[in-house]
């Protein structure tokens, strides 16, 4: 039975391999996973064509997040981390002041991008 929240999603054995080839590539395979974490992907690799167990699926996830989070680039982090919830207030400034098109601004990534970097070449 799936908990509140709890979605079923199947991995292929195409869709691991394309992550960590990106993770070879970025070299963060070693770097990031354990020893034991590399086995259990490998080995899913090789036996299953297609992930459907549940446990199996949770465990895979997990690593893969991780493999996400290391491959992440810093201003990509950045952005997500300071720029959108700079962007939000000043989108709700603006509004607050009457600017009825500020509502979109905080949506779009080149204005979030651009406040990203601001921050980091503040004095």
């Amino acid at each position: 039975m799936m908990g509140a929240g709890e979605m079923l999603v199947s991995l292929s054995r195409s869709e691991i391999l394309r992550v960590k080839a990106r993770a070879l590539r970025r070299g963060v395979w070693y770097r990031v996973l354990t020893k034991v974490e590399r086995a259990c992907v490998d080995l899913v690799v090789r036996v299953v064509e297609r992930v459907r167990s549940r446990l199996l699926s949770r465990v895979l996830f997990s690593v893969l997040a991780k493999l996400d989070a290391a491959m992440e680039s810093r201003v990509w982090r950045l952005i997500r981390e300071i720029g959108v919830g700079l962007a939000s207030r000043i989108c709700q400034v603006a509004q607050d002041w009457g600017n009825k098109s500020a509502a979109g601004w905080a949506r779009d990534v080149g204005f979030v991008r651009y406040l990203t970097l601001m921050h980091l070449n503040a004095p």
